[in-house]
C-alpha cells in the first residue's frame, strides 16, 4: 500500500472511523542546524550546508504524503543580528542554493514562491529570487514557499500600512481586508506546522496563517530530518481531530 493511502486510512481512537487526515499544506521551523553542527565539532555553517541537504529530501518527498504545499523558515527578520560572518555566510549559502538546489527541484515540478522582505540583500540575490520565481510559475506538483527575512508580526504591520494607503474605512476592514495585504496573499494556512530540534517557540513565523494549525516539535535536529520524519509528522496529524474553536 502506497504511503499516502496508509496515511488516508489512519483511525481516529476515539471514533474508529476512517478519516482523511492530509496535511496539504505543511510549515516547518527549521531549527537545529547550529546544534548539529557543534555536536560534531564542526564550523556553525557547516550545520547550515547539512540543512540544505536536508530541505531536499523533505520537498522531494512531501508530494508522496499528499503535501500539496511546503512553507519552510530559512531567515527570519532577527537572524540580521548573528555574526556578520555567519550571516555573511548564508547570504553566500541561499544564493547557491536557489542555483543548484532549487534548479533542480524546478525540474522536479515545483513551483518557488519566496515571502519577506527582498531590499536588504544584494542585487545578485534579488535577481536569483525573481528569476526562480518566473521560471517555476507553471509548475504544479508542489508550491514551495521560503520564508525569507521573514517576520509574522512585520508582515500584519506591513498589512496594516498598505490598508491605511489604500484608503480603506473602518467598516471595510475585516480578515479578507488584512489577508489580501499579506505579503503572500496566496498562501493558504498551514494545516500543520513542525518545528524540529524539540524547541517549543513560534518564533515569530506565520503569526497570521496559523492561528489553527495544528504543530509538532519532533526532537530531531534538522540536518537530520527527511522523508520518514516527515511522514511520522504528517501521520501523527492524521490521528487529530480539529475543530478550529467548535466543538
Amino acid at each position: 500500500m502506497a504511503i499516502l493511502d496508509r496515511i488516508r486510512l489512519i483511525r481516529r481512537p476515539e471514533t474508529g472511523a476512517p478519516e482523511p487526515g492530509l496535511a496539504e499544506h505543511v510549515a516547518i521551523i527549521m531549527d537545529g542546524n547550529a546544534r548539529w553542527a557543534k555536536q560534531r565539532g564542526l564550523p556553525t555553517l557547516s550545520g547550515h550546508h547539512a540543512g540544505v541537504r536536508a530541505l531536499r529530501r523533505t520537498v522531494e518527498a512531501a508530494p508522496d504524503l499528499g503535501i500539496r504545499s511546503l512553507t519552510v523558515y530559512a531567515f527570519s527578520t532577527e537572524n540580521w543580528t548573528r555574526p556578520d560572518d555567519e550571516v555573511s555566510g548564508l547570504m553566500d549559502l541561499f544564493a547557491r542554493t536557489i542555483e543548484r538546489e532549487f534548479m533542480d527541484l524546478h525540474r522536479q515540478g515545483v513551483r518557488i514562491r519566496f515571502i519577506g522582505r527582498r531590499d536588504r540583500v544584494s542585487a545578485r540575490i534579488r535577481t536569483l529570487m525573481d528569476d526562480m520565481e518566473e521560471r517555476t510559475q507553471a509548475n504544479e506538483r508542489l508550491d514551495l514557499f521560503v520564508a525569507f527575512d521573514y517576520g509574522g508580526r512585520a508582515e500584519i504591520v506591513d498589512a496594516c500600512r498598505r490598508i491605511v494607503a489604500d484608503g480603506l474605512r473602518p467598516d471595510q476592514i475585516d480578515e479578507t481586508a488584512i489577508r489580501e495585504r499579506l505579503a503572500a496573499a496566496e498562501l493558504p494556512d498551514p494545516d500543520l506546522v513542525i518545528r524540529t530540534s524539540g524547541e517549543q517557540r513560534v518564533s515569530n513565523f506565520l503569526l497570521w496563517h496559523a492561528a489553527y494549525a495544528e504543530w509538532t516539535f519532533p526532537e530531531t535536529l534538522w540536518p537530520d530530518f527527511g522523508a520518514e520524519a516527515l511522514q511520522e509528522a504528517v501521520g501523527e496529524f492524521a490521528t487529530r481531530r480539529r475543530r478550529f474553536g467548535g466543538r
